[in-house]
């Protein structure tokens, strides 16, 4: 129960970050598309604020890995998974392990971008064994700048390997699992240069476990950004 009620005060993050961004991104289609070019002063005007347009990433730089993007990015957070996995009564039980997320990612425009990443989950101590997950997440990422602070959403896929051990006793079904399944998250980032930021992120993955199903993994980390 608890566990649900997190599902749905965590989930509108993702969404109204998202949102948010598609409202900016279309106001500001319509602010492009109404200025005047009639005369060179406006002329002038419409450059500039196109030149503003395309700047939309503090760092000065036009690489990225992702194609199809601009103004890329590598980052490495560190923080703590939490496995939705049910313990085995008379065996030890922790569902926490420490999750690492090493991406890369790319700009469309101002507003939307796609994210590439490898992610370890840890492991989990349950039924004399251990419960460990890793996988590649693919993300669509909805930016919203605020000066030197950003909001952003993540919504995606992520493909993931388990595996599960375990005592004979704990009657736990063992071997490894893999497969496609959905992804998403909410952030705060805080630049420390043009090139530079710390971020504070939670996502949740969706995964396979051998003889369970799919079950829930949350992250909560702290990572350092930097933009090529």
């Amino acid at each position: 129960m608890n566990r649900s009620i997190h599902h749905f005060k965590t989930w509108p993050l993702a969404a109204m970050a998202m949102a948010v961004a598609c409202s900016v991104s279309a106001q500001s289609e319509t602010l492009r598309t109404d200025l005047p070019a009639t005369t060179t002063v406006a002329q002038s005007t419409t450059t500039t604020t196109t030149a503003q347009r395309r700047a939309y990433a503090p760092g000065e730089g036009n690489f990225s890995v992702i194609p199809y993007t601009s103004h890329g990015y590598v980052g490495i957070n560190l923080g703590q998974s939490d496995y939705d996995l049910a313990c085995v009564g008379g065996f030890g039980c922790d569902s926490k392990g420490n999750a690492v997320n090493l991406y890369t990612g790319g700009m469309f425009n101002r507003y939307f971008g796609a994210e590439l990443g490898y992610v370890n989950l840890g492991r989990m101590d349950r039924g004399g064994g251990r419960t460990e997950a890793h996988g590649l997440n693919l993300s669509l990422v909805g930016r919203v700048p605020l000066g030197v602070v950003h909001l952003y959403g993540k919504v995606g896929g992520f493909y993931s390997r388990t595996k599960v051990t375990a005592s004979p006793l704990s009657g736990l079904a063992t071997g490894k699992e893999s497969g496609w399944e959905g992804s998403y998250g909410a952030g705060i980032g805080f630049d420390l240069s043009p090139r530079s930021s710390i971020v504070v992120e939670w996502n949740r993955y969706d995964l396979r476990f051998v003889g369970t199903g799919k079950h829930e993994v949350d992250t909560t980390s702290i990572g350092y950004m930097h933009r090529f």
